[in-house]
């Protein structure tokens, strides 16, 4: 009875493996597995790049994935992501990128030299310990830095020593010379014939000055009885008109004085 249940049985399944249908679906299972063993060699390449900068290393991946056969492919997959670097290249620029913007980020907060607080940047001591920091400028009263020899705002020089009172001396720029202008060449001058200057005039003496005087007419009163004091005034206003042409005289030459020169 079992027997013959057994060949009942074996006879089934001997049909259905000769069938095509069953023929078909294993070439299709095992084109599958095929096709998934390939493109699993292919993402290895590909992670591969993305997580080393070396040309050969992704091929070495791909075909390590390859050797393990389409039947022990699953271990050649898990036996990569044991080895394969942990972070793709990408990330480990953004965590060195991270890190240089914290490191940026730390030394743009100025810190105290003697315990490492963090300090103001217009703090002169530190309140922790109390160690000087900065200094003042004595002359534009600007915080400066200790190792400053001179400052950076009014350019005081302080390793030179100035006279007390004076402030401190910042060089003018020069200015730019002027352009000179072209000296003028004027023509050479016309030689002249010789020209005589007429002599200065004589002064008249004192006897000839009192005898023009006498010799002046005298003015007549309007009245019979003239004074002294009349004459007198006239004797003056004569006198007067004589010093006045006189001084005339002095100041231009007369036309005859020029012709008898000639």
């Amino acid at each position: 009875m079992f027997e013959d249940l057994f060949g009942e049985v074996d006879a089934a399944l001997s049909g259905v493996v000769e069938s095509d249908a069953f023929q078909i679906g294993i070439r299709v299972l095992v084109a599958y597995i095929v096709l998934i063993w390939l493109a699993s060699a292919f993402w290895a390449y590909r992670d591969m790049r993305l997580r080393s900068a070396s040309a050969f290393t992704p091929y070495v991946a791909a075909a390590a994935i390859i050797v393990f056969t389409p039947v022990f492919f699953l271990f050649g997959l898990l036996v990569y992501r044991i080895v394969r670097p942990k972070e793709t290249i990408a990330e480990v620029n953004d965590r060195a990128l991270a890190e240089e913007a914290m490191l940026a980020e730390i030394a743009s907060h100025s810190q105290c030299a003697n315990c490492s607080r963090p300090v103001h940047e217009d703090w002169i001591i530190c309140p922790t310990c109390r160690n000087r920091l900065r200094r003042v400028c004595p002359n534009c009263e600007h915080l400066i830095e200790l190792d400053w020899t001179l400052c950076a705002w009014c350019g005081k020089d302080f390793e030179r020593a100035e006279a007390p009172g004076l402030a401190a001396y910042m060089p003018a720029a020069r200015p730019a010379p002027r352009p000179q202008p072209a000296p003028v060449r004027l023509p050479p001058p016309v030689a002249a014939g010789p020209v005589r200057s007429a002599p200065p005039p004589v002064p008249p003496s004192q006897p000839q000055a009192a005898q023009a005087m006498a010799t002046s007419p005298q003015p007549r009163s309007s009245g019979v009885g003239s004074t002294p004091a009349a004459s007198t005034g006239a004797s003056a206003a004569a006198a007067s008109s004589a010093a006045g042409s006189q001084a005339s005289a002095k100041a231009r030459p007369s036309s005859g004085a020029s012709m008898t020169g000639i």
